[in-house]
């Protein structure tokens, strides 16, 4: 016991320090993986995607999405599910007649500008080429009387410098201050490829003016690249195996028959000339020179079925841009109903991301530049007048409606969701929907006509025995 408590308070005498070394297995460079890692660089990242590199990946894609019919669809799918026809604005101010005027005027001047279309161009923009570039510009030629503004593209060729920089404040066609804020562009008045490309004539526009819109990947990323950069080797391998399934066909389906011999090479056996064609007729019997036989040339197929392989493809062409496969293809036949609304959550998810990120860089910019100038013309107070508002979009339509609606009442009847909400999801105005059926039941009362009696049939039923009977 006495020995123990000495040991206690006896000075404990420490080891000499031991250096831990850790190390990651990807870190290593071995001789297996050394070829698969010589790409990788230490570059920042606006140095990755340089003007030249970005402009190989532009035309690359450009060229892929042009002459690829897998590559246009994907595109064009997503541009229309993400913009649709439209964002439409609802006003939230407290002067609700003043909040319709406004939005009726804003939704006259987006036809006039054709705003929808712009931004479906501008989302097949970023994917092809990475960017684009919207310029708001004044256009005496506007049939609207009181807002000028309008909208133009430009294309992300035309944003650039005529020579090499080495100001860490400009990056290729644009300025930004010490602070890191935009401060001008440098657009070229003709685009590099057209006819007039020996003209270097360009013009510095202000930050204010220009909205550009790209996906910084990287912190310090200032131009983008194109979305399906990691897709563009994968459409090559596309076209490459479907060449290589249809070389195989047409090679079984050119030859007929070949003919070879047992016999040894100086054997006896009839002389034929090399690479001879013999014209067979059909349902006719043959006799072959003495020592050959004929048999059918056996076209050899890779393990992999053509329709297993563009299947596998297609689906990591389109994981780049979060689109199941069925929505890459154009074709559910191998889903079932659970299954395709598991895959599509993470697509609607990314749709809602990209809505909400075109909201504030593009759409919220817009409404503040054309309600400042809607102001002036309508002489409404833009310092007394809050312009708070919000984004309508196109509704995702549900695949079995019966169970939506089912699932809609329930929400409302457990005051877990709202009037506002559930039309917002159908893209709709919910004040706008209300006073509409307010209309329709106060016509319908006036009519002496039921509710049930307006209801449009129902034939659900007599389809379904059409079918059967059919």
């Amino acid at each position: 016991m006495l020995k123990a408590i000495q040991n206690f308070f006896k000075p404990k005498v420490r080891s000499p320090a031991r250096m831990i070394r850790g190390r990651f297995d990807a870190a290593q460079t071995t001789h297996d993986n050394a070829r698969h890692w010589a790409a990788a660089d230490y570059r920042s990242a606006d140095a990755d995607a340089n003007e030249d590199a970005r402009k190989i990946l532009r035309v690359r894609a450009r060229y892929e999405i042009n002459n690829n019919s897998y590559a246009r669809g994907i595109v064009e799918t997503l541009a229309n599910d993400c913009v649709g026809t439209g964002p439409r604005l609802q006003m939230l101010s407290s002067d609700e007649e003043l909040n319709r005027q406004i939005e009726r005027d804003f939704a006259i001047w987006c036809e006039q500008v054709h705003l929808a279309e712009k931004l479906r161009t501008v989302r097949i923009a970023q994917c092809q080429d990475g960017e684009t570039f919207i310029l708001m510009a004044q256009n005496p030629n506007l049939p609207n009387d009181d807002v000028k503004l309008d909208v133009q593209l430009i294309e992300a060729d035309r944003v650039t410098d005529e020579y090499f920089n080495s100001d860490p404040h400009r990056v290729d066609g644009i300025t930004f201050d010490e602070y890191g804020n935009l401060h001008n562009y440098r657009v070229l008045k003709y685009h590099p490829g057209s006819e007039w490309a020996n003209s270097v004539e360009a013009t510095e526009i202000s930050a204010e003016n220009i909205v550009h819109v790209f996906r910084a990947d990287r912190p310090g990323q200032h131009r983008g690249i194109p979305e399906i950069t990691p897709a563009l080797p994968l459409f090559a391998q596309l076209r490459r195996f479907t060449l290589a399934v249809l070389s195989a066909a047409e090679a079984a389906a050119d030859f007929a028959g070949i003919l070879y011999t047992d016999a040894p090479a100086n054997g006896e056996a009839d002389s034929v000339d090399a690479m001879d064609t013999i014209q067979l007729e059909r349902n006719m019997l043959l006799t072959m020179p003495g020592g050959w036989k004929m048999s059918q040339l056996d076209p050899k197929q890779p393990s992999t079925t053509y329709a297993e392989f563009k299947r596998e493809i297609l689906n990591e062409i389109a994981r780049c841009l979060n689109m199941p496969f069925n929505v890459a293809a154009g074709n559910s036949s191998g889903y079932n109903y659970a299954s395709g609304r598991l895959d599509w959550q993470t697509y609607f998810k990314s749709i809602r991301v990209y809505q909400s990120y075109m909201e504030t860089v593009i759409l919220n910019r817009l409404f503040d530049r054309w309600f400042r100038e809607y102001s002036l013309s309508k002489l409404v107070d833009f310092d007394q007048f809050s312009p708070i508002h919000t984004w309508f979009w196109d509704g995702i339509e549900h695949v079995d409606p019966a169970k939506e609606a089912s699932a809609q009442q329930t929400r409302l009847t457990n005051l877990t969701t709202t009037l506002a909400a559930e039309y917002a999801k159908q893209g709709k105005d919910w004040e706008v929907e209300v006073r509409q059926i307010a209309k329709e039941r106060k016509l319908l009362t006036e009519l002496g006509i039921s509710i049930a009696e307006a209801a449009p049939a129902n034939n659900t039923k007599e389809n379904e025995e059409d079918e059967r009977t059919e």
